[in-house]
């Protein structure tokens, strides 16, 4: 999708919590492929929420880690940590609307809940909280959470890599939380502020966020923002089959830059996303040319449960 001035946007958003790995650099070099084989603008957001776990020192090495392998950006947008003035204008919308009620559980019920889970592994909230009266709420002493109604509406959508895809707002997400207890606004609110007011045309990022789109969605009509497209690629997994986090210290960028050219590692996840006949080093420029979202999409329908890296990045 390309905004009215026909230039594509698009942006990538880690959340500087630790050392950049190879499962999150996935996801940026193919949101940064995509945006510059069409010529488009690149928008780079720090999403740093969880401020417990958030420091500077790791987005500045973020950055630093892009910047080496080539991947550049036209824009750095506010980190979400300093954006709570605008979501909070958004979350009065929602609330004047008469879309917000307070939620009081517990984290113990809500853990205990036996209503089935969303496609995301969370559970779907039954509405315990949905129509308490003023008298109940304020029974109860403690500050509430707050979720925003959804109606029993299925929204459909193809995503760019997984394909066709569709859940029911009632039913398989539920009412969901918007801002939490303790005033902290949560992802699903955050994001689709910050891409609408960016004007990101294209969102991409692991599968595993794939059941975040309905709610979404659901924001993205209620603010009026234009949906973008989404691409949600298979999860990066280490060699050996398991799941990357940022405690795979062997995977780290910081690690892998001490180890190989950059043009190597290019090389590798160029092969890995199906971009590439091999796994031989290659510039960035070069792997732009060679892009595709149907070479990644075959490569997904292949590889459901994952893309192993190549066990060279850890023999190195």
């Amino acid at each position: 999708m390309r905004m009215e001035n026909g230039q594509i946007v698009g942006r990538f958003a880690p959340t500087p919590s630790g050392q950049m790995h190879l499962g999150n650099l996935f996801a940026g070099l193919l949101a940064w492929l995509s945006v510059r084989s069409q010529g488009g603008k690149m928008i780079l957001r720090m999403e740093d929420l969880d401020a417990e776990r958030c420091r500077e020192a790791y987005a500045d090495s973020i950055r630093r880690d892009l910047l080496w392998l080539g991947l550049d950006w036209d824009e750095e947008t506010q980190p979400q940590s300093q954006r709570g003035e605008i979501y909070q204008r958004y979350f009065v919308g929602l609330k004047e609307r008469g879309l917000l009620y307070p939620c009081y559980c517990t984290r113990s019920q809500l853990h205990a809940i036996g209503a089935p889970h969303s496609s995301d592994g969370t559970y779907v909230y039954p509405g315990t909280c949905r129509d308490l009266t003023p008298e109940a709420q304020g029974s109860f002493g403690r500050r509430p959470a707050w979720r925003v109604r959804v109606p029993d509406e299925t929204v459909f959508f193809t995503d760019g890599v997984q394909g066709a895809y569709q859940e029911n707002l009632l039913k398989d997400c539920g009412d969901f939380v918007v801002r939490r207890a303790d005033g902290i606004f949560v992802y699903q609110l955050a994001v689709v502020v910050d891409d609408g007011l960016a004007g990101v045309s294209e969102v991409v990022r692991g599968a595993d966020l794939l059941g975040s789109v309905a709610r979404q969605m659901y924001l993205q009509r209620l603010f009026g923002f234009v949906k973008p497209e989404y691409y949600h690629i298979p999860m990066a997994l280490a060699p050996d089959g398991r799941r990357l986090s940022k405690r795979d210290g062997d995977l780290s960028l910081a690690a892998l830059r001490q180890k190989m050219p950059k043009e190597k590692l290019l090389g590798f996840l160029g092969f890995a996303a199906g971009l590439l006949p091999s796994s031989e080093a290659i510039s960035v420029e070069e792997l732009t040319k060679a892009f595709s979202w149907e070479k990644v999409a075959r490569i997904a329908k292949e590889n459901p449960e994952g893309l192993r890296l190549p066990p060279e990045l850890i023999e190195v």
